[in-house]
């Protein structure tokens, strides 16, 4: 009788911190998810990390699991167990891991939101095969993970690499970080509404839907309507995908003049839209990156675990947790079996 490698492995939870909803899943050794709830975020430390507690308890009643792993939007200390900052959560230099894991009785660990993606990509997706593997999540801003030689890479103080924020305009747009010209400002679904709107102030007379649109709500444009605006081949919204595919290309040639990476993973929301842009962004890349003609070129492929990626991942690094000396121990005697 043959046993899938899954079934010999403990399940974990993985958990999507997001600003606007908690997702936790139970997640097999395989990377499958077997399991989901989901609330909305609340608003402070205390009640937040009530929330999570009560996900977890709830995936408990129906599965046995080991370890937790919570994929958070913020700075992560470089022993994953505090978050030192994250700009839609109420905690700052937070001892989130320990708090929890007093809490459920179980190991409980913390990584940035694209290591987490990057990681399920790597075990189960897109990025499976890849060397020197760098993420791009690109939604409201920009996130990003680099994987070398099959090792996440933090930085010194868990915090490495910020790619949204490397400055390809100078004195350009504004960003929420302080800084002006970031990359996510022209690259994400946020910059795709902005150019649109920039474009329809330069020739108001155009007659299209987003035209209409932004004269009767300048705020209710998103980067999600343009690109579907693009779909309906609404002429603004084609030349704001244009401009982004081109600002992809371009950010994504300085990645690999940098990290040299023989793969890259789009994912985030924006993602969806990839046949709109892709092929764009991939002639400017090839163009814009230095050597170009002369080296190999990074594969760039779109995420095929989609938003899930997250809570995959943090389960996956929660079940290594596991398998360090004296875990598994600790947790028996903790439990008393």
């Amino acid at each position: 009788m043959t046993h899938r490698v899954a079934d010999a492995l403990p399940l974990t939870v993985g958990i999507d911190v997001g600003g606007t909803n908690i997702r936790a899943s139970v997640v097999d050794g395989d990377g499958e998810v077997l399991d989901t709830v989901q609330s909305p975020t609340p608003h402070s430390a205390r009640a937040l990390e009530d929330a999570l507690d009560r996900a977890v308890r709830e995936l408990r009643r129906r599965h046995p699991i080991g370890a937790v792993g919570l994929a958070v939007a913020g700075f992560i200390s470089d022993d994953r167990s505090t978050v030192r900052f994250a700009p839609h959560l109420p905690w700052q230099d937070a001892p989130v891991a320990a708090r929890l894991t007093e809490r459920l009785e179980l190991p409980v660990i913390l990584e940035h939101d694209a290591n987490a993606a990057v990681w399920a990509e790597y075990r189960f997706g897109a990025a499976a095969g890849g060397h020197n593997v760098v993420l791009v999540a690109i939604g409201t801003g920009i996130g990003a993970a680099l994987l070398i030689e099959g090792t996440l890479y933090r930085g010194s103080h868990g915090i490495a690499p910020e790619l949204g924020h490397l400055q390809v305009v100078p004195q350009g747009r504004a960003c929420p970080c302080g800084k002006r010209g970031c990359w996510e400002r022209y690259c994400s679904g946020t910059a795709l509404a902005d150019t649109a709107i920039e474009l329809l102030a330069t020739d108001p007379g155009r007659s299209t839907v987003l035209a209409r649109e932004v004269g009767r709500d300048p705020g209710s444009l998103t980067g999600r309507r343009v690109a579907g605006a693009a779909q309906d081949g609404d002429p603004v919204a084609l030349a704001a995908i244009a401009d982004f595919a081109r600002w992809l290309g371009l950010g994504l040639a300085f990645v690999s003049d940098i990290f040299d990476p023989d793969l890259v993973v789009i994912a985030g929301g924006v993602s969806s839209s990839a046949p709109l842009f892709l092929d764009e962004a991939r002639e400017e890349y090839a163009r814009a990156v230095t050597g170009a003609g002369h080296r190999p070129l990074a594969r760039i492929r779109t995420t095929q675990l989609g938003e899930a990626a997250g809570m995959i991942g943090a389960a996956e690094l929660a079940r290594a947790v596991l398998a360090e000396p004296g875990r598994r121990a600790s947790r028996v005697a903790r439990s008393g079996r």
